[in-house]
């Protein structure tokens, strides 16, 4: 039994990140704090991408490339795509 347990836990620790994404309106950005706003609330932290696009600003419609981590939300975004 402890086998099995223990086969578990390092199963479930091996888990590899998963690559996602997310297509939003921009409610808000600040280009001070590299916080992103969308428009259903949810709040990003660009500390983690390596460069903001060009012409990021309120209203835009953007695609958020990030890698997530399981269960524990997202681990690093990766690019951000601005529509239009």
């Amino acid at each position: 039994m402890r086998t099995l347990l223990a086969a578990l836990v390092l199963s479930t620790a091996a888990l590899p990140a998963v690559a996602d994404s997310v297509t939003g309106t921009v409610a808000a950005y600040d280009r001070f704090d590299n916080v992103l706003v969308l428009a259903d609330r949810t709040i990003w932290s660009l500390e983690t991408l390596a460069e903001v696009p060009e012409g990021l600003s309120a209203g835009k419609e953007v695609t958020i490339s990030y890698t997530s981590n399981a269960d524990n939300g997202w681990q690093k975004i990766n690019a951000i795509e601005v529509k239009g």
